[in-house]
């Protein structure tokens, strides 16, 4: 009887550094639809003083072959300078920011004030009836917030993405 390999599915943090130019985001995502890769996460943002040159991550999920061959069709596109698996690089740090709107009156609004408390988000806004609260981490620490947060009144989410960087004094 043959025994068929399952390759386990890992989870990878991405850095593309990109000439900042028209339509290298659907390029780049373009790749990943071609070939039925998903993104789970990606951010954009200039990152020269003269606005030249942009940093795009990536958060994607598959096994080794798979982030192997993304990580190669990525160096293979022109206006792309460098791809880093900061996975594969090892120590990194990665954040994620979120607005979070949650409404209640009373025992709920007392409840969400001391979770958030507890994770550290901040106030952004509030009503007699609401609260806006801006939450940094990392994307399971958000997850996590989120969830509680919709036993007391969740409303509304909006999450920026996760944006990382390598321990150290070194760039990537």
């Amino acid at each position: 009887m043959m025994k068929i390999k399952h390759e386990q599915s890992e989870r990878h943090v991405l850095t593309i550094t990109v000439d900042n130019e028209a339509g290298i985001l659907a390029k780049i995502a373009g790749l990943f639809t071609a070939r039925g890769y998903n993104i789970d996460s990606l951010t954009v943002a200039d990152i020269s003083e003269n606005h030249s040159i942009s940093r795009i991550t990536i958060v994607t999920h598959g096994p080794p072959a798979v982030i192997d061959q993304i990580h190669a069709q990525l160096g293979r596109l022109v206006p792309v300078h460098k791809v880093v698996d900061l996975t594969e690089m090892g120590a990194h740090v990665e954040r994620e920011m979120a607005l979070v709107k949650v409404a209640g009156t009373g025992d709920s609004r007392v409840e969400a004030l001391r979770l958030a408390d507890v994770f550290r988000a901040k106030v952004v806004d509030t009503t007699t009836s609401s609260f806006v609260f801006e939450l940094t981490g990392t994307p399971d620490k958000i997850d996590r917030f989120v969830s509680l947060m919709r036993e007391l009144g969740l409303v509304e989410v909006g999450r920026t993405g996760v944006v990382g960087m390598m321990r150290g004094a070194e760039a990537a």
